[in-house]
């Protein structure tokens, strides 16, 4: 029987990134965030901030001043963006005055990306000088928020679907430069990923269809150019176009803008081919999410859990100031 690789997850690591303290790296190889990605998405955040120059008033009216602050959270919601902003506050010590401030900036995580929290929990501690400590205060929070929201929405799919045997999945509908983020986040809310570029899967959509001659033309195609067991996934339409691609050897279908009776009979058709996944697609609101996921579709394709979650309200409040 042929196996059939499914692209979800696809993650690295590299070592040695400059700025970034020992305890970050590995707490970002153990969120399966690589540490370059990150350390250039923060030093892009940091430098909005300071490329037009230094903290102006921090510098007038905490010069020498410690603080410590808490990360809290202003509603309930769920957890992403911690070893991020771990990031941020090693890297604040070099748009102050260079390399030899980077470590300055002490904290504690207090909660783990993934958990739950409610309004009032402290998530992050941080201690150090003050213009450090605000210095980053606006890119800790930008990236905790942001990301925090997509976790949130996606841990509502995923209650919305628990006990189904159905999964919910992104799409690469994600924002310019934060794509490994937002999906990250998306796996932080109990979601999985869907293909994180162009080469790691193929998917045929209608305009390949169109271009090609057809869907099995499409599935051919691609099939004979590209490696033995890469995914080839088929956007269908219709269930003409499902047995179409089935017949055509493809192994993952995305079922477009089809209504749960069609979807029903998608699953009923695709149970004759061993190893075949299926996945909705299109039209998708949470109040229909378990409606569409008792159909038997293996995924859920959500493009709004990374292009339109809102952000979730977390702050920054000063415990002492020394």
């Amino acid at each position: 029987m042929e196996e059939v690789r499914f692209y979800e997850d696809v993650t690295g690591a590299r070592h040695g990134v400059t700025g970034l303290r020992g305890e970050t790296l590995a707490t970002l190889r153990a969120a399966g965030l690589n540490a370059e990605d990150v350390a250039r998405v923060v030093g892009a955040a940091l430098d909005e901030d300071f490329s037009y120059g230094p903290d102006v008033t921090s510098a007038t009216t905490v010069a020498g001043r410690t603080v410590t602050a808490d990360v809290v959270a202003r509603e309930a919601g769920v957890l992403a963006g911690v070893p991020v902003a771990l990031a941020v506050l090693d890297l604040i010590g070099w748009y102050l005055d260079g390399p030899a401030a980077k470590w300055r900036v002490g904290r504690a995580v207090l909660v783990a990306d993934g958990a739950r929290i409610r309004p009032g929990d402290a998530v992050l501690r941080v201690s150090g000088p003050a213009p450090a400590v605000l210095g980053a205060e606006r890119t800790v929070l930008n990236f905790l928020t942001h990301l925090s929201g997509i976790a949130t929405a996606t841990r509502a799919w995923a209650d919305a679907i628990e006990g189904t045997g159905a999964v919910v999945r992104d799409t690469r509908k994600t924002t310019p430069g934060l794509r490994v983020l937002e999906k990250y986040a998306v796996r932080c809310g109990g979601g999985r990923n869907h293909r994180m570029g162009l080469g790691d899967a193929a998917l045929i959509k209608d305009n390949h269809v169109a271009a090609a001659g057809g869907v099995a033309a499409a599935v051919r195609a691609v099939q004979s150019a590209t490696a033995a067991g890469l995914v080839v996934e088929v956007e269908c339409d219709s269930l003409a176009q499902v047995r179409e691609a089935l017949e055509a050897g493809a192994h993952f279908l995305l079922l477009d803008n089809m209504p749960p009776a069609a979807l029903r009979e998608a699953v009923a058709v695709a149970r004759d081919y061993y190893g075949v996944r299926l996945e909705a697609s299109g039209g998708l609101k949470l109040a229909n999410a378990r409606e569409v996921a008792e159909t038997g579709v293996d995924y859920l394709s959500v493009g709004a859990l990374t292009h339109s979650s809102r952000a979730l309200d977390l702050g920054l409040d000063y415990a002492d100031e020394g």
